[in-house]
């Protein structure tokens, strides 16, 4: 039943859901390649979000290309008897040092090779600038918004991109210290549209006591490893996505 406001205009709740744990036992930075899956803990954390929504009025669901992403929303389109539709613009955000292991305490920082991509942590100057990552973020947000005019869509995507476009419709600055991002793995960052216009934007983590202790927001990052690099980091210390 579509949801209308006293004035007549509808309502639409767009979920914007970062994918579950990540099979990696290299512990690389992954980004944008392909072939890299959920782990058993990561599928248990898809499915517990689609039971979370179940009872829900989802009309549409929506997923990054990338595996992670599409085996995340799967469980939750099959929920409500949707097909699954995939978004370009939902994906990762572009990573110079995508396919490389880049951990606390590894070295990685003295390496002169990486200098010339960390210094600009404004735009940044590793990766996809975070204004580009806007652009396509809100477009996805408002092409689901459209497709479940009165209802809920769930679009499933990564940590960056997810922290980025809410800090953006927050009025945040878009450059911050990636450990203190709240988008823990399989989270939900809620958009309330009024029409076309965002009235309000929510948090939750429906599969919270799933989510290992060292990868919740706040955790300290375990010395040698990158925090998010192996299976994606809720949000303790990653700067580069997931």
């Amino acid at each position: 039943m579509s949801a209308t406001g006293n004035d007549g205009t509808e309502t639409t709740v767009v979920h914007l859901m970062r994918h579950g744990e990540v099979h990696n036992p290299d512990g690389v930075l992954y980004g944008r390649r392909a072939g890299f899956h959920l782990s058993e803990l990561g599928r248990q954390m898809a499915d517990r979000v689609a039971e979370h929504l179940s009872g829900r009025d989802v009309t549409h669901v929506v997923a990054s290309p990338l595996e992670r992403a599409q085996e995340t929303a799967q469980p939750i389109a099959k929920a409500h008897s949707l097909d699954l539709a995939t978004d370009e613009r939902l994906i990762e955000a572009g990573n110079v040092f995508e396919g490389k292991t880049f951990g606390v305490g590894d070295g990685a920082l003295r390496r002169p090779s990486n200098w010339k991509h960390l210094t600009n942590p404004f735009r940044p100057s590793w990766g996809e600038p975070y204004i580009d990552q806007v652009v396509r973020m809100m477009a996805a947000l408002n092409a689901a918004r459209d497709a479940a005019r009165g209802h809920e869509a769930v679009c499933v995507s990564h940590q960056l991109p997810i922290w980025i476009v809410r800090s953006f419709v927050e009025r945040r600055r878009l450059w911050h210290d990636p450990r203190r991002r709240q988008c823990t793995l399989a989270s939900l960052t809620t958009f309330t549209y009024h029409g076309d216009r965002i009235v309000s934007v929510g948090y939750s983590e429906p599969a919270r006591d799933l989510v290992p202790p060292h990868l919740l927001a706040g955790a300290r990052p375990v010395r040698g490893r990158a925090p998010g690099r192996g299976g994606g980091n809720g949000n303790g210390g990653k700067a580069f996505g997931a």
